[in-house]
């Protein structure tokens, strides 16, 4: 997977240690995991989350032409207003997921590190007559996470995507460490990925794989309208929906806190009963370690897994609560 060619300036701040894939280029914490966390869920501090890809699209038409390759309902996206999408293969399976906001003039998307460049092939392959734009803006706006609550004064003309979970901005790169120094503390990708394993949302590259559909991540309620078709992938979206259930369901995991190691992403998913020779029913997806919950994880396994069966992740027990009903 390509990525973005620097890393932060904001990984020589104190404290500051590397993030591992998919999240190189930026600081997985900054000395305490735990302080971050807690930080984040106050409402202080941000995320630098530099590493990500910046898209613009342009032009008088970008709105009903994004509506015809995405899966939300985009026409009418009122300036501000923050949505999120997702783009599938003609077999429906999950390609790209978009975090989106339009500023009357420009509809700005981030995108998960180094996937820009496929996701704008794939967009200016779909241009056809329509008149707009596609930019990748990565080497020229950062993206930079303020938590629910923040009271961060966000810079004048600044780009921002507002939701439940906190303000994404679109902030020059040249800006990056006078805005650090202004709004700190800092708070690294581990914070806010347990925080995100803790909410139930998932995330491209690490929830999904090849043959993922939005049905078994849950992604049905935020990024897929189902009131709208003319998109690639859409029969599959509408024929499982309405005749049928999904192959693999997501879960959320409650891991076994004497263990020293977190299970990693793959590791496989077996029922306790059945012991480490048992047959693979899923596998971990990210796995974090929780300031209140401890070590915790989601997981996509079969979809007739036991609502009630205990389960075991690389050897490590685990009892589930259910994100995608059976």
């Amino acid at each position: 997977m390509l990525r973005h060619s620097k890393a932060s300036p904001l990984l020589s701040l104190p404290g500051a240690v590397p993030a591992e894939a998919p999240d190189e280029g930026v600081a997985a914490h900054y000395g305490d995991l735990f302080r971050e966390q807690r930080a984040l869920a106050d409402g202080s501090g941000f995320v630098d989350l530099s590493h990500r890809g910046v898209v613009t699209v342009t032009g008088a038409e970008r709105l009903p032409w994004l509506h015809l390759l995405i899966t939300q309902h985009v026409t009418d996206l009122a300036p501000g207003h923050a949505t999120e999408a997702l783009i599938l293969s003609a077999h429906g399976h999950i390609e790209h997921a978009l975090y989106l906001v339009d500023d009357g003039e420009t509809t700005w998307l981030h995108t998960e590190p180094g996937t820009q460049e496929a996701l704008i092939a794939y967009l200016e392959s779909m241009k056809f007559f329509y008149r707009v734009e596609v930019t990748d803006r990565t080497d020229e706006f950062a993206v930079v996470h303020l938590p629910a609550g923040s009271i961060a004064e966000v810079p004048e003309k600044t780009v921002a995507r507002e939701t439940a979970h906190g303000r994404d901005l679109f902030l020059p790169r040249g800006d990056l460490e006078s805005f650090a120094a202004a709004h700190g503390p800092a708070i690294g990708v581990l914070a806010l990925e347990a925080l995100r394993v803790e909410a139930h949302r998932p995330r491209l590259g690490l929830e999904t794989d090849h043959r993922t559909i939005p049905h078994e991540l849950g992604w049905l309620g935020s990024a897929v309208h189902l009131q709208k078709g003319c998109y690639r992938g859409q029969e599959t979206v509408a024929r499982v929906h309405n005749l049928g259930k999904p192959p693999r369901r997501l879960v959320f995991l409650h891991l076994d806190g004497s263990e020293v190691h977190l299970p990693p992403h793959g590791a496989p998913v077996r029922l306790a009963s059945d012991g480490e020779e048992g047959r693979q029913l899923g596998f971990i997806t990210t796995s974090a370690r929780h300031h209140e919950l401890g070590p915790i994880a989601l997981a996509l396994v079969k979809r007739n897994v036991p609502l009630d069966a205990q389960l075991t992740a690389a050897g490590t027990a685990a009892a589930q609560e259910v994100v995608v009903e059976p």
